[in-house]
C-alpha cells in the first residue's frame, strides 16, 4: 500500500479540526454551568486550589462572586498546558480567552460560565482589561511542548513571568476592592513572585515527572543538579536541595520587602486590604515546611494539606500581618 504523505494545508485542516473538537467539548463540559455561572466558579475553586478557597472566605460578601469569577480564570489559564496534548489546542484555548475578553468588555461575553461571571465582575468593578491581556499573554508565551525542559533559564526571566501572573492576578483583586495605592500594588508584586515561587517548589516533582525542570537553569547550573537523574528517579539530592534552598530564599524575601512596605504601621495592613495580603499566608506556610523537611521537595508532607493553615489564616487576617 502507497502512503501519501500530507501537505502542510491537510496538517492545518487537521488541526483546526482538532480545535474545534476541543471546543466543542469544552462548551459541552461548560454547559451546565451557563445557568449559575457564579456556582461554578465557586465549584472550580474549591476543588483545584484549596488555599484560594480558603481565602476568599475573608472577602466581603458583596465581592466573593467577582472574587470565585476572577480565580477561577486564573486557573482555567494556568492549567492549559497541563490540560492539552498539542501545542495546537493549548494556543487555541488561549487564543479563546484572548478574543473572550475583548468581547466581555463589548458587553458580548461568549458562553462559557466563567466568560459570564467575569463579565458580570467587570459591570460591578472597576478591571482594568491591561491586567487580564497581561496575564494572558504571559501563558501563551509558555512552552507547550516538552521540548524544552527547562522552563526559565533565569531568575529574572521567571520572576518577570510571576509578576505577569501571579503578581498582576492581586492587581485585578485591589482593583475589584477599589485599593488604588502605589504602596499596596508594590507589596502584592513582591507577594504575587513569592506566591509563584512557593507553589513552583511545591509542584516540583509533579513538573520533574513530565520531564521539566521548574528551578531556573542559571540556579541548577550553580549546584550541578543532575536533573536527568531527577527526572528518571523522582527523588532528591543535595545539590537539588540547595538549588531549592536558593530559590525559597528568594521568595522568602519577597515576603520580607512586602513587610517593609507597611513598616510605618507597625507591619498592619489596611483592614480593607486584608484579604488579598492573605494570600502570603500560604506561601509562609510552603516556606516552613521546606524547612522542616531541609527542602526536600520530595518530601510527602508538602503534598498533605496544613491542618493549621485555617487558623492561621483567620489569625493573620484578624491581626492584619502576614
Amino acid at each position: 500500500m502507497i502512503v501519501v504523505p500530507l501537505s502542510p494545508r491537510s496538517h492545518c485542516l487537521q488541526s483546526l479540526s482538532s480545535c474545534r473538537r476541543l471546543h466543542k467539548g469544552s462548551v459541552l463540559r461548560s454547559e451546565a454551568g451557563i445557568s449559575n455561572p457564579a456556582e461554578y466558579c465557586k465549584d472550580l475553586v474549591r476543588k483545584h486550589d484549596y488555599e484560594g478557597y480558603l481565602t476568599s472566605q475573608l472577602y466581603p460578601k458583596r465581592f466573593q462572586g467577582g472574587y470565585f469569577a476572577l480565580r477561577a480564570l486564573y486557573i482555567e489559564l494556568a492549567t492549559v498546558r497541563e490540560a492539552v496534548s498539542q501545542t495546537t489546542l493549548g494556543q487555541a484555548r488561549l487564543m479563546f480567552w484572548r478574543d473572550a475578553m475583548k468581547d466581555i468588555y463589548n458587553d458580548k461575553p461568549p458562553r462559557h460560565p466563567i466568560a459570564f461571571a467575569i463579565h458580570e465582575a467587570t459591570r460591578d468593578n472597576h478591571l482594568p482589561l491591561y491586567h487580564f491581556n497581561r496575564i494572558i499573554e504571559a501563558r501563551v508565551s509558555e512552552p507547550f511542548t516538552q521540548l524544552h525542559n527547562q522552563t526559565h533559564l533565569t531568575l529574572e526571566s521567571m520572576t518577570s513571568h510571576a509578576e505577569s501572573t501571579s503578581s498582576t492576578f492581586l492587581y485585578l483583586l485591589l482593583a475589584m476592592l477599589n485599593l488604588p495605592s502605589s504602596t499596596l500594588a508594590h507589596a502584592a508584586s513582591h507577594i504575587g513572585v513569592a506566591q509563584s515561587l512557593t507553589t513552583l517548589l511545591r509542584a516540583l516533582p509533579f513538573h520533574a515527572s513530565k520531564g521539566v525542570m521548574v528551578i531556573p537553569a542559571e540556579i541548577t547550573a550553580k549546584h550541578n543538579v543532575n536533573q536527568q537523574e531527577i527526572f528518571s528517579k523522582g527523588e532528591s539530592s543535595h545539590g537539588l536541595e540547595d538549588a531549592v534552598f536558593e530559590l525559597a530564599t528568594v521568595a522568602n524575601d519577597h515576603l520580607f520587602t512586602a513587610r517593609d512596605m507597611f513598616k510605618e504601621s507597625g507591619g498592619r495592613v489596611p483592614p480593607d486590604a486584608m484579604p488579598v495580603f492573605s494570600a502570603a499566608i500560604p506561601v509562609v506556610s510552603i516556606l516552613s515546611t521546606l524547612e522542616a523537611v531541609n527542602f526536600n521537595v520530595f518530601n510527602p508532607s508538602l503534598q498533605i494539606r496544613d491542618w493549621r493553615l485555617a487558623w492561621q489564616v483567620w489569625r493573620s487576617y484578624y491581626k492584619r500581618t502576614f
